[in-house]
């Protein structure tokens, strides 16, 4: 598998596991990471705080955030030599509770970079941008300002 085969796993995988409400799971992807805000301000670092962030700030509903959150349009920039890569990506959450409608309720970009140890890739930092934002309220447990 190329480079960015396995780092677009890791997008793909950070997807599954938030659609699945497996914050353990998606700790476990920045065991040697981090979350930042935009403007590069940490929010988590590590497997245990990266979940407890994301189960703190995430309703679910039956145990299930209700959503599918899609990335798109990614662009890779690899450096093998290096073991270092960045990943920009634009992504889109969808959310649908009860008998209620499907709805976009945010959307936005994440700057992404990644290294290679131990035989693998893994991440070291996901920076959130939001763009635009919809109904959060069955989503997220603050406000985005």
């Amino acid at each position: 598998m190329s480079a960015g085969d396995e780092v677009r796993n890791l997008l793909g995988r950070y997807c599954e596991r938030i659609d699945a409400g497996d914050f353990t799971g998606v700790g476990e992807l920045f065991e040697h990471g981090a979350l930042a805000d935009e403007n590069g301000h940490e929010l988590a670092r590590g497997a245990t705080a990266v979940a407890a962030f994301y189960a703190a700030g995430t309703k679910l509903h039956d145990g299930s955030p209700r959503t599918k959150h899609l990335v798109t349009n990614t662009v890779l920039d690899i450096d093998e030599e290096q073991g270092s890569a960045t990943a920009r990506s634009s992504y889109l959450v969808l959310q649908q509770i009860g008998s209620d409608p499907l709805q976009a309720i945010i959307t936005g970009r994440y700057l992404d970079t990644f290294e290679h140890a131990e035989g693998r890739w893994r991440f070291t930092e996901r920076r959130f941008y939001v763009d635009l934002v919809g109904d959060l309220s069955e989503h997220l447990a603050y406000e985005i300002r």
